[in-house]
C-alpha cells in the first residue's frame, strides 16, 4: 500500500499507513501560507480492499463549514471522476472505498493540470479569430498566458474574463474551457455576432504556481491574488500587476471572474454594489445579466449566494469590485461549487467538470444579450 502526491497540484502528508481500514492523513498549507483545504493524492496497492481513509486536521482547514456535506472525488484514470461515501465529525474527514483497480486518485475537486491547461491554450490559438500572448511572468516565472478573441476596433466593447486567481478552484478552468470551446467554433452565429461587436480577453488561470503546488488559494509567495488588485507588487503580486496593466491598455466594459465556493452548493454571482459611484445603470445591468443567464442555462440561479454589501462598504482588494469601481462597468465574481447545485443534484458526480464546461459555454448569450446596454 503506498500513497504518492509528488505530482502537479499534488498535496497530502501521510501520518500512518500501517492498515487499510485506518490510513491517516493531513492536508498541508499553501506554500509560504496559512491557508489549506485542496488535497490530492494518489493511493495504490489496495485493489478490492475496503479502505477507511482519515484526514485527520480538516476541522483545522480554511473553510470547515465546507466539509459538511462535501463528497470526496475520485478517479481511476484521470479524466472521469466520481464521489465516494464521505463523512465530517467537525475534526476528521473520513472516506470509505473499496478501489476496483490497482491505482486510485482522490482530489478535492477533479484537477484541471497544467498540461491541460497548455493544452487549451495550444487548441484556441489554432481559430483564425484567436490570438495568444503572454503579457507576464508568475512569482516562479512560468508565463501568464491572455487568450485574446476578436480584434480591437471603434466602438468594440471590450470583455474581460479570469479565472482561477485561487488555484484549488478548479472548476473555474473547466469553466473557460467550455468559454474558449465555444468561441473557437467557426459555425456558431452568437459568436459570431459577439465578436463583431466586442473583443474577449480571457486569462484561463491567473495562478499558475499555486495550481502546480497544490495551494488552495495562494500563489507561491503567499499571497491570495483576489486581495491585492488596489495595490499589487511585481514582487508579491505579479499575476494581477500585469494583468491590471494590460486592462488599462484595453479598458473594460464586462469583467467576470470565476471562482469556487467551498460552502455554498449552488451556482451564484457576487456582484460589486458596495463600490463607491454604484448606479442604478450598474445595478439594471447586472440584473438583466443574470436573469438572462438563468433563462439560458438554470443551472445559475438567484436566490442562494453571499451578503450584499452596503453602500461605499465593498473592499476593493476584490477584483470584481476594483474593476468594477476603475471601469465604471459591469463587474462580478462568478461562484462554482465544489459540492453539488443542489437544484439539479448528481449523486454520482457531484458539481463536475462537465457541468462546468456547460456553463461556461452558455455564459456567451447573457453577454450578448446585455452588451448593448453596456
Amino acid at each position: 500500500m503506498k500513497i504518492s502526491s509528488n505530482f502537479d497540484s499534488g498535496n497530502i502528508e501521510v501520518l500512518s499507513l500501517d492498515h487499510s481500514s485506518d490510513i491517516r492523513l493531513a492536508i498541508r498549507k499553501d506554500t509560504n501560507s496559512d491557508f489549506l483545504q485542496w488535497f490530492h493524492f494518489r493511493l495504490q496497492g489496495v485493489k478490492g480492499i475496503r479502505c477507511t481513509l482519515n484526514i485527520t486536521n480538516a476541522g483545522e482547514t480554511s473553510y470547515p463549514d465546507g466539509w459538511k456535506i462535501y463528497q470526496a472525488c475520485a478517479s481511476y484514470d484521470r479524466e472521469n471522476w466520481f464521489r465516494v461515501p464521505t463523512h465530517f465529525d467537525g475534526k476528521n474527514l473520513q472516506m470509505k472505498f473499496t478501489p476496483e483497480f490497482d491505482s486510485v486518485f482522490f482530489a478535492y475537486f477533479a484537477p484541471y493540470s497544467w498540461e491541460r491547461h497548455l493544452d487549451l491554450i495550444s487548441y484556441a490559438q489554432e481559430s483564425p479569430v484567436c490570438s495568444v500572448s503572454d503579457i507576464g511572468e508568475t512569482v516562479e516565472g512560468r508565463d501568464i498566458n491572455l487568450v485574446t478573441f476578436g480584434e480591437a476596433g471603434e466602438g468594440k466593447k471590450n470583455i474581460w474574463i479570469i479565472a482561477r486567481q485561487h488555484p484549488g478552484e478548479s472548476m473555474a478552468e473547466w469553466f473557460m474551457e467550455g468559454l474558449i470551446g465555444k468561441l473557437s467554433d467557426p459555425h456558431d452565429a452568437v459568436v459570431k455576432k459577439l465578436l463583431h461587436k466586442a473583443v474577449f480577453y480571457l486569462v484561463p488561470n491567473m495562478n499558475p504556481d499555486g495550481s502546480i503546488h497544490g495551494n488552495l488559494r495562494s500563489n507561491f509567495a503567499g499571497a491570495n491574488l483576489n486581495r491585492e488588485w488596489e495595490t499589487p507588487s511585481l514582487d508579491k503580486s505579479p499575476e494581477v500587476f500585469y494583468v491590471r496593466k494590460k486592462m488599462e491598455e484595453t479598458g473594460v466594459d464586462l469583467f467576470l471572474d470565476i471562482h469556487g465556493d467551498e460552502s455554498i452548493p449552488y451556482n451564484f454571482l457576487s456582484c460589486c454594489e458596495g463600490i463607491p459611484g454604484y448606479s442604478e445603470k450598474m445595478a439594471a445591468n447586472e440584473a438583466f445579466f443574470l436573469k438572462k443567464w438563468i433563462t439560458v442555462n438554470p443551472e445559475m440561479q438567484d436566490v442562494f449566494g453571499y451578503d450584499k454589501d452596503k453602500p461605499a462598504e465593498a473592499n476593493l482588494t476584490i477584483g470584481s469590485n476594483w474593476v468594477g469601481h476603475r471601469f465604471n462597468c459591469l463587474s462580478a465574481t462568478v461562484e462554482l461549487p465544489f459540492i453539488d447545485n443542489l437544484n439539479f443534484p448528481n449523486e454520482l458526480e457531484g458539481w463536475s467538470p462537465d457541468r462546468s464546461i456547460q456553463l461556461g459555454t452558455s455564459v456567451v448569450v447573457p453577454i450578448l444579450s446585455v452588451l448593448d446596454q453596456l
